[in-house]
């Protein structure tokens, strides 16, 4: 087992920029702070795969979706989280950023991990709202497999369905559709 050299004191976004590349460890920064933990399990990697393939099949070309990008939230203390999947403009992604911005992210979307549900749904869920990003999803692949979407209102998110099966909505004038049993089900169908 390895571990990550632990610094005294809280991090900035330079000592992140810094710290080594791991690929046993899915690693966050929230306010300075170095949050480390297990990499997901193969079925959860997979399910991440999918939903970034199905969303940017589907969203105009001006759009693009990416899984595990590193999104900036906050500055100082640095905040810097690292949602499942991220949808932002092309024109920054085509950029190929360290970290995309919170104000360019217009749909963040996490797949529920074992034992860090709290995490998602409590913390990331208040996070994202207060960086002003507009929509957020939430993939709980426990059966049935079922997915909470927010939509930010008046600097809160507010629940915009509970779903399973073939969804279809809305993000940013495009209309997606998302099939949540394609995420644990064989080979993804072509659209």
């Amino acid at each position: 087992m390895s571990a990550l050299e632990w610094p005294h004191h809280l991090l900035t976004l330079d000592d992140w920029a810094e710290l080594p590349e791991t690929s046993e460890f899915h690693v966050e920064v929230v306010e300075g702070v170095l949050a480390v933990s297990p990499r997901p399990l193969v079925f959860h990697q997979r399910s991440i795969w999918r939903a970034t393939y199905l969303l940017d099949e589907q969203l105009a070309p001006d759009f693009g979706a990416v899984n595990e990008a590193e999104l900036l939230l906050n500055e100082a203390p640095p905040t810097v989280r690292v949602p499942d999947v991220l949808v932002a403009p092309a024109s920054v992604l085509d950029e190929n950023p360290a970290r995309v911005r919170a104000e360019d992210a217009l749909l963040v979307v996490e797949i529920l991990p074992e034992g860090a549900k709290r995490t998602d749904q409590v913390t990331k869920h208040f996070e994202y709202a207060d960086a002003g990003i507009e929509h957020y999803w939430i993939i709980d692949l426990d059966a049935p497999i079922s997915m909470i979407t927010y939509r930010l209102v008046d600097g809160d998110y507010e629940n915009f369905g509970e779903h399973s099966g073939k969804v279809e909505l809305d993000v940013a004038g495009m209309p997606v559709v998302l099939d949540l049993d394609a995420l644990i089900a064989g080979r993804v169908q072509k659209l």
